[in-house]
């Protein structure tokens, strides 16, 4: 399949391995956007109708939708084919896309390939047909809060800049609203080690590889999918070797594995250290955050003024302000940034994620509203992945409803002691494990074990504090402490 216009979709069939079930992720995004744009859209996964009922009406919805809005256009049925793969829907046709959690290896994958037929991703479609410059972000740890916190920095050049790919929000959610812009807008992606792995293919057809490339550290991750740590590495590495002399590479220089890669670079290179560099980059020099270009420094922000706390979120603030910085954010709206921008700090946090499970830090939910509130935004998949850290004293509520919901999002609850921690286990009942927690260290390494990839470890108590804590913003930090310590 030629694949250099979006118009060659109209008509082809083209299958989606791996639906999903994140309203924006990767499979339902292609999915939609194929349907938009007139494929005949073949949708297979080993989950079972029943499990992916509420994606299978989602995307019913879009293709009612677009059948409506375009009637001059050919707009087909999407075929589900689910609890199973067939090779003839991966032989038979005229493109695949993959989605992230479906292993390369795959014997489906490699028998399209065998067969030349084109195995595209929902990252890699929307490189090859958006043609204003893309930030990418990728590191083991980091990527998350290095991407959102850029975003927020390009959303002071232009309001409509877009935060997209490893954060559950496909980049082709946003691609044709993009296209239909006189202007380019900025566009930051993070890419984990498996979105890199569809790249190569659009990298070369494309002759350039993304704008700015950030690669923030490599530790050993994913083993269970890679051959060896090596392999591991090379994925990683992906994002900048196919780029231009003319584009930008910022990798750490604190970070051995990532120094070490320095002779493959072929952009532009800037580092980004905690120790001052005599290279070009962004590092901390004597209490300030330097930005140092073509030999010439510029003080930022001195780092003591900067909200996001924490060693170990260092070098994500320095990489987004150097990425920022050489995009053309003013060096002003880089610092009032970089003072506002806390991580949404005890309401509804991303704290850290590790081995691919979220954890989020929302203290402030000290009533059963607050705690739904967050389990609508963290549970709206309704596939039981938020593993919910509750309880406490109560404030003469009520939680029968809150116990609804909490059977309706979440596979464990874990509650500290207190009244309304017993209110909340009635309401719940036996429909969902509870395990009973005496320290917020124990709460965090029992989520941890009953978590498992793409889950969400969700701190929203319901409640005032028990006597484990002093006020619910220690209760937060020492939430923060025990998963910064995982």
């Amino acid at each position: 399949m030629d694949l250099s216009s979006i118009h060659n979709f109209q008509d082809a069939v083209v299958t989606v391995m791996g639906l999903g079930r994140y309203k924006q992720g990767s499979g339902l995004g292609a999915t939609k956007w194929l349907i938009r744009h007139g494929a005949q859209t073949v949708i297979t996964d080993l989950k079972t109708g029943e499990e992916l009922k509420e994606s299978v009406a989602l995307i019913m919805d879009w293709y009612r939708r677009y059948h409506e809005l375009y009637p001059d256009l050919t707009v087909y049925p999407p075929v589900f084919v689910l609890g199973e793969h067939r090779k003839e829907d991966f032989t038979g046709v005229d493109a695949v896309i993959q989605n992230p959690g479906v292993p390369s290896e795959s014997e489906f994958i490699s028998a399209a390939k065998e067969q030349k037929i084109p195995v595209e991703s929902d990252v890699s479609l929307f490189f090859r047909f958006y043609p204003n410059p893309v930030i990418a972000v990728t590191g083991t740890k980091g990527k998350t809060t290095t991407t959102l916190l850029l975003g927020e920095m390009l959303k002071k050049l232009d309001d409509k800049a877009v935060t997209a790919g490893n954060i559950k929000v496909s980049p082709l959610e946003h691609l044709d609203t993009l296209l239909e812009r006189v202007e380019p807008t900025p566009v930051v992606l993070e890419l984990s080690s498996w979105l890199l792995e569809s790249m190569p293919k659009a990298f070369n057809d494309l002759k350039k590889g993304p704008e700015i490339a950030i690669l923030t550290n490599v530790y050993p991750d994913h083993l269970d999918r890679y051959p060896s740590f090596d392999a591991y590495i090379a994925s990683k590495r992906i994002i900048f070797e196919h780029q231009t002399p003319s584009q930008y590479t910022l990798l750490n220089a604190d970070h051995d594995l990532v120094r070490v890669m320095e002779p493959l670079v072929k952009g532009k290179l800037f580092w980004f250290s905690k120790n001052y560099q005599a290279h070009d980059g962004c590092y901390v020099h004597d209490g300030n955050i330097v930005f140092r270009k073509d030999g010439t420094d510029t003080v930022v922000i001195p780092l003591a003024d900067v909200a996001l706390k924490g060693d170990h979120n260092l070098e994500n603030i320095l990489s987004a302000t150097c990425a920022a910085l050489l995009y053309g954010v003013l060096l002003s709206d880089v610092v009032n940034v970089l003072r506002d921008f806390e991580g949404v700090m005890d309401r509804q946090e991303m704290v850290r994620e590790v081995d691919e499970i979220m954890y989020i830090n929302d203290t402030a939910a000290n009533g059963p509203d607050a705690v739904m509130t967050g389990l609508a935004r963290f549970g709206a998949t309704g596939d039981h992945r938020v593993v919910l850290i509750a309880g406490g004293v109560n404030k003469q509520l009520t939680f029968d409803t809150l116990g609804e919901e909490i059977v309706k999002t979440c596979k464990t609850l874990v509650l500290f002691p207190g009244d309304a921690s017993d209110l909340i286990a009635k309401a719940v009942g036996d429909r969902v494990p509870i395990i009973r927690v005496n320290s917020m260290k124990e709460a965090v390494q029992v989520a941890r074990k009953t978590a498992v990839s793409g889950d969400i470890v969700l701190l929203s108590p319901g409640a005032t504090i028990s006597s484990l804590f002093r006020n619910e913003f220690e209760r937060g930090e020492q939430f923060r402490e025990e998963v910064r310590n995982l």
